[in-house]
């Protein structure tokens, strides 16, 4: 149980690193149509990119969570991080959608 808190903190600062990289790593730029369009998508792709971050995150705390409880007994606890897991395959998913919706809206403005 002591590790705990060091295992937590070491996969937050490891889910902060990965999440400052891809957000801050510029997007594709292409020769396209129009400007407002592209946009939208990049847009779209960067909102779609931070839930599927967040979402991986929410998951694997939820795991986290899930384990702690099981192993500690505590059902309550196991439960909230079950609900967390799903929340965060929720938000992975809308990532994957609005990732490949700023992918169609780029391939439409070629």
């Amino acid at each position: 149980m002591k590790n705990i808190p060091w295992i937590l903190a070491a996969t937050t600062a490891a889910a902060a690193a990965a999440a400052y990289i891809v957000l801050k790593t510029p997007g594709p730029q292409y020769a396209t149509g129009s400007d407002n369009i592209e946009d939208a998508a990049r847009g779209t792709s960067q909102w779609g990119s931070r839930n599927r971050i967040a979402g991986s995150v929410g998951n694997l705390f939820g795991k986290l969570k899930e384990g702690v409880g099981r192993a500690t007994g505590n059902s309550q606890l196991a439960d909230e991080g079950a609900n967390d897991q799903l929340a965060g395959s929720l938000k992975n998913a809308a990532g994957e959608v609005a990732q490949a919706a700023g992918q169609t809206l780029h391939d439409f403005n070629r």
